[in-house]
């Protein structure tokens, strides 16, 4: 939910699930666990589920936030992911958290999600990090990480895949069920070792095949398709971050070398 108020006030209530957002603009007030909270721009203000708590401007200017809302099952599965083994479920004692890396990380993905269509891989692998993350730095108790070798076989079947694949929608579980690791533990070892994470490294093989389809001649829109992008607008993002130009750009360049 991406929302702005002025007078609303929240009754008190409570979730099912897990509820954190970051806020833009204002301040947002609430009553949570016995305290009076104030959450200020760039802050992440959190709820846990079953908690009761309301909601209300803390400034005249009311607030604006992101948020989020999930069911307590996939909070389980990322603690459980941590170490490799069942753990416990979450539970945060903070309504409000400042920690500016955290936010800017949920925020980030809050907007990718609201203005664009990630791929599976994209989607899964951040929001598997960015609840791993949360969990690590504000659990209330410690979730120890399972210890990371060079599982270069492993890393190996998953860079297979996605070159073989990389033109299909690829999801996370698979790339994890091909590489016989977990998943997160899958994109730590392949970070590690490619230097990529497993979606950074599925955009370069898609823009390097796009690159060749480009001075080949083909059409910008159907090589966006051909190569597995959502469309051109998907392309020119991932095309520029990594050549450092635009697939028309390129395309000028190409075709007429000595412009």
């Amino acid at each position: 939910m991406h929302a702005a108020y002025t007078t609303q006030s929240f009754a008190k209530h409570s979730h099912d699930g897990f509820a954190f957002g970051v806020i833009e603009k204002g301040a947002l007030g609430f009553s949570y666990r016995g305290e009076k909270l104030a959450a200020l721009p760039g802050m992440i203000n959190l709820v846990n589920p079953g908690e009761p708590h309301d909601g209300h401007a803390a400034t005249d200017d009311g607030w604006t936030y992101r948020m989020f809302y999930f069911d307590t099952g996939l909070f389980q599965r990322a603690a459980d992911e941590i170490g490799g083994k069942a753990a416990p479920l979450p539970f945060f004692q903070d309504g409000v958290i400042d920690d500016s890396d955290l936010a800017t990380e949920i925020h980030s993905f809050h907007t990718t999600l609201s203005s664009e269509t990630p791929g599976r891989l994209e989607m899964e692998s951040r929001l598997l990090h960015m609840l791993v993350r949360f969990i690590r730095r504000h659990a209330d108790v410690s979730y120890p990480l399972l210890k990371a070798g060079r599982e270069h076989p492993s890393v190996s079947a998953a860079k297979r895949m996605i070159e073989d694949l990389f033109h299909q929608n690829i999801s996370l579980a698979d790339l994890a069920a091909e590489s016989g690791l977990s998943p997160y533990h899958l994109i730590r070892v392949f970070t590690a070792e490619t230097g990529l994470t497993p979606h950074r490294y599925l955009s370069q093989v898609r823009v390097r095949r796009a690159e060749q389809l480009i001075r080949r001649g083909e059409d910008l829109a159907d090589t966006a398709y051909k190569v597995g992008f959502a469309d051109q607008s998907h392309l020119n993002r991932h095309y520029k971050a990594i050549i450092g130009v635009t697939p028309g750009a390129y395309r000028n360049f190409v075709q007429d070398p000595c412009r």
